[in-house]
């Protein structure tokens, strides 16, 4: 019988798109962009040696091979171990296993000794820890002089109160009394690890952490966009591993009828493709020890 992976490996190789493969393309120019955004505030050079924390699927660290030449290494950690498993088994296909190292760790309480490498890099990893201060201090205990971070995060903030008042940004005016019943149960801001940080918070941690240069470049948009793929996406998907999916959350908060109702709105108003606007605020990080 196959072994159920870890919420972790489940939700970045399904959850995230609910498993339909026309949203996970919707994804994929954003991926992109997130690891040649990282790769090149990290300025790896050959012979590196490259600590990719929170690796999930290898995006940024498979990257960071291309970068470090026969002579350097990157060192994948993360959490779960069902991913670490996986990225070896693909450095494994591409034979480059010489040149890797598999470390199933929290980024806030890293294996590796004082000063042993050259570059940090994570991708929308803080966001999953509620103390997010000791990771920045072990992300610079762990470099070298001169090391350099080089990081992603969303702020998640800057979009949580629309969310509340359009439900993901669909109007549920119709049906508001379902929708209210669903965010009762949602967390407070400074109860989720998701939202109670800003960008002036990851600023001042990481300077904090006693890193001598720190360039951050932040952004914070609103467009618009018929945002799912489908309806079943929608409803089997979820933003981050933490939370469950719009469909779990109907299960939770509502009795059968009302999870009928709901459903039925949704589905219909998504079948409408309507214009949505979406908030969204990102940031780059870089750092220097």
């Amino acid at each position: 019988m196959e072994r159920t992976r870890d919420r972790w490996a489940q939700w970045l190789l399904e959850r995230r798109h609910g498993g339909d493969e026309a949203q996970l393309e919707r994804l994929l120019p954003d991926l992109d962009e997130f690891r040649e955004r990282v790769i090149a505030n990290a300025e790896i050079a050959a012979g590196d040696v490259v600590l990719d924390v929170g690796t999930g699927d290898g995006l940024i660290a498979f990257a960071a091979l291309e970068r470090v030449g026969p002579e350097g290494r990157v060192l994948f950690s993360d959490i779960s171990t069902d991913l670490i498993e996986e990225c070896e088994r693909v450095a494994e296909k591409l034979g480059v296993l010489d040149r890797c190292e598999f470390v199933q760790a929290s980024a806030d309480d890293l294996p590796f000794d004082d000063e042993s490498v050259d570059v940090v890099t994570t991708r929308s990893v803080l966001i999953y820890l509620m103390n997010k201060e000791p990771a920045l201090r072990e992300f610079h205990r762990v470099l070298r002089p001169g090391g350099r971070l080089s990081i992603f995060e969303p702020i998640n903030r800057f979009c949580h109160e629309e969310n509340r008042r359009r439900y993901y940004g669909l109007d549920v005016a119709p049906v508001r009394h379902l929708a209210d019943k669903i965010m009762a149960r949602w967390k407070r801001s400074e109860e989720h690890p998701l939202l109670n940080f800003d960008e002036r918070d990851l600023f001042r941690w990481t300077h904090d952490a006693g890193f001598a240069q720190i360039r951050m470049d932040y952004r914070a948009e609103v467009d618009t966009t018929d945002w799912a793929a489908s309806a079943d996406a929608f409803l089997h998907s979820s933003g981050n591993p933490l939370d469950p999916t719009p469909k779990e959350e109907m299960a939770e908060a509502l009795d059968p009828a009302e999870q009928a109702e709901f459903e039925t709105y949704i589905r219909t108003t998504i079948a409408s493709r309507p214009p949505i606007q979406r908030r969204r605020a990102k940031v780059y990080l870089r750092a220097v020890k």
